[in-house]
């Protein structure tokens, strides 16, 4: 019997015992193609020798320090780095332990920015529908995910959402397409209606990730998402966690969009799935707020800028800039999609495939020409995931609740004939679950 509780509570789940580059094994000798970088994090694969190297390395001088009483120099060091990889004057970095945490401290660092300047009552924020920033209170009042909110609502704010920016699924406008960005202009009407004296920041995923499966707005659409913000004095918040450090083709996805947040959260790939660790990024004036107020940051985590966790993720960076893996994710990402879309040609159950760089997700539907998902009882997402497993496999769940969507997400310096076989498991899964629906 298991004293370790599971997602599933009771399930029964094959033991991991050892990975290596883009495989996993477990106990019973099974082989795994880790197609989604396990929940998206390990961007350089697993066991990565440089990245091993560094935890020793850090490990056998120092793996803590209280962030009170001392810095450290790969903490700082890791500040610096970022900086240096972030777009317009992102030039202030707090580091953390998860996604979670870093989307609750850039809401944190929101909220005492309007209070620092005597404008406390800006403390609402509008996020999107279907979308998921964490498992913290805060975190996960900004998150349109119902099954995940549904035990939690009594504790939970009731801030606005709108709908996402989804081309295949628009749900702002009954012109799309083509696109009007009214999916955008809906944050307008929302800090309207709320009262943008009441409205701390917009909080949104660059490229929706973990529910609704890699969804990529229009053209221009985060560029009139900031001029928004700009014209009620709203910040804007990404939350890169799932698509910053590279993974789409940038250092952060919002950068193919030409914008530049006022605070950026960052985890996942940071850390390359070797520990854990995460970001916050701000703009000048953000900080530069609080630094002329009370000049003290009253958010942090036990955890927070510790030198083991940083000594990590600089090894991280330096192995994505030597070997151009960002640029990759771009190049090699967007051939990635090409064959994924090709898989539309023989697989009705596919409605749609998109993403960006190293991010794609696969619609499922049970009618591709109306559009129509499946009954969620009939758990399509769960079944297909199950099919990739026993096929040798692994994908990550995407389903926002309504719809059935996974993620394909590869190590970025996944080799070429790793790639040819995550293409191959992938058609060979949806040709076994088309049979079981009946749908072949």
């Amino acid at each position: 019997m298991s004293h370790l509780l599971k997602p599933n509570v009771g399930a029964a789940l094959p033991t991991a015992v050892r990975a290596a580059g883009s495989f996993v094994w477990d106990s019973e000798g099974r082989r795994y193609l880790d197609g989604s970088s396990g929940a998206v994090v390990a961007s350089l694969g697993h066991g990565h020798p440089e990245l091993l190297g560094a935890l020793r390395e850090q490990a056998e001088r120092i793996t803590y320090t209280v962030r009170a009483l001392f810095t450290n120099e790969p903490a700082e060091r890791l500040a610096d780095r970022l900086v240096d990889l972030s777009p317009g004057d992102l030039d202030a970095v707090f580091l953390a332990g998860s996604g979670s945490e870093a989307v609750e401290t850039a809401l944190k660092l929101a909220l005492q920015h309007w209070s620092e300047q005597g404008r406390p009552s800006k403390r609402w924020f509008v996020s999107r529908q279907g979308s998921y920033h964490g498992t913290t209170l805060g975190a996960l009042s900004l998150s349109g995910h119902p099954v995940r909110r549904q035990h939690f609502e009594p504790l939970l704010h009731a801030f606005p959402a709108v709908p996402q920016p989804s081309p295949y699924r628009c749900g702002a406008s009954a012109g799309c397409p083509p696109c009007d960005l009214a999916c955008a202009d809906a944050f307008d009407a929302a800090i309207r209606a709320a009262g943008a004296d009441r409205v701390a920041a917009v909080v949104v995923e660059p490229v929706v990730g973990a529910t609704g499966g890699a969804v990529v707005p229009a053209a221009g659409y985060y560029q009139r998402l900031r001029e928004i913000c700009d014209h009620h004095d709203v910040l804007l918040i990404a939350d890169e966690v799932l698509s910053g450090a590279g993974r789409c083709g940038r250092f952060l996805a919002i950068e193919h969009w030409d914008t530049v947040p006022d605070l950026v959260a960052m985890g996942k790939g940071l850390g390359a799935g070797h520990v854990a660790l995460a970001a916050v990024l701000a703009r000048r004036p953000v900080v530069e707020a609080i630094a002329a107020g009370s000049g003290t940051l009253t958010t942090g985590h036990t955890y927070s800028a510790n030198p083991l966790a940083a000594a990590v993720g600089l090894a991280a960076l330096d192995v994505m800039a030597r070997e151009g893996l960002v640029e990759r994710a771009a190049g090699r990402g967007s051939a990635l999609g090409a064959e994924l879309r090709d898989l539309l040609e023989t697989h009705p159950i596919l409605g749609d495939v998109r993403g960006l760089g190293m991010l794609w997700g696969l619609e499922l539907v049970g009618d591709r020409a109306a559009r129509r998902p499946f009954a969620r009882d009939q758990a399509v997402t769960e079944r297909f995931l199950a099919v990739c497993q026993a096929s040798g496999l692994l994908l990550y769940p995407a389903s926002d609740g309504f719809n059935d969507a996974v993620l394909v997400a590869p190590p970025l310096n996944a080799a070429e004939e790793e790639l040819s076989l995550l293409l191959a498991l992938v058609d060979r899964s949806l040709t076994t679950l088309e049979n079981e629906l009946g749908l072949a």
